[in-house]
């Protein structure tokens, strides 16, 4: 997959780095900005056996 991503970018190595950066950080900012919020609620983590003794 990343080989097909870096194949498919326009320019030479630095132009393809950085944009291979600014994709990764665009994924990282959707992931935390619509994706986590959107799923936590789903997620089980706040279902504890512990009781309050």
């Amino acid at each position: 997959m990343y080989g097909w991503i870096w194949r498919h970018l326009p320019g030479n190595a630095w132009v393809k780095a950085l944009l291979s950066l600014v994709l990764a950080v665009a994924v990282v900012y959707v992931l935390f900005q619509y994706v986590f919020p959107w799923a936590e609620p789903l997620l089980p983590f706040n279902d504890v056996t512990v009781d309050n003794q």
